[in-house]
C-alpha cells in the first residue's frame, strides 16, 4: 500500500467510528423520546394535564432570573392590554 491509501484507510476508520457513534447515540435519544411520551401518557391517564406539567418542566429548565424576568414581562403585557382596551369599554 502507498501512503496515501493508508491514510485514506485510517481516515476511513475513524469516519466509521464518528457515523457509528452519533447513530448510537440517535437510538438511544429515539428510545429517550419514548420513555418520555410513556410518562406523558401515565401522567394524562392519571388524570394530569399534559400542557401544565410540560410548562412546570420548562420553567424549572430556566434559573430563577429567567423566571422572574419571564413572569414580570408576563404581567407587564397583561396590563399593557387590558389598558388598552379600558377606554374601548368605558365608551360602549
Amino acid at each position: 500500500m502507498n501512503e496515501m491509501s493508508d491514510v485514506a484507510t485510517a481516515s476511513g476508520g475513524r469516519i466509521r467510528s464518528f457515523v457509528e457513534r452519533v447513530e448510537q447515540l440517535e437510538q438511544e435519544i429515539a428510545e429517550l423520546n419514548e420513555g418520555k411520551k410513556e410518562v406523558f401518557a401515565e401522567a394524562k391517564g392519571e388524570g394530569f394535564d399534559i400542557k401544565i406539567l410540560k410548562e412546570i418542566i420548562k420553567l424549572r429548565k430556566q434559573d430563577q432570573d429567567e423566571r422572574d424576568e419571564h413572569e414580570t414581562l408576563l404581567d407587564l403585557y397583561m396590563r399593557a392590554m387590558d389598558e388598552a382596551e379600558e377606554p374601548v369599554a368605558k365608551a360602549a
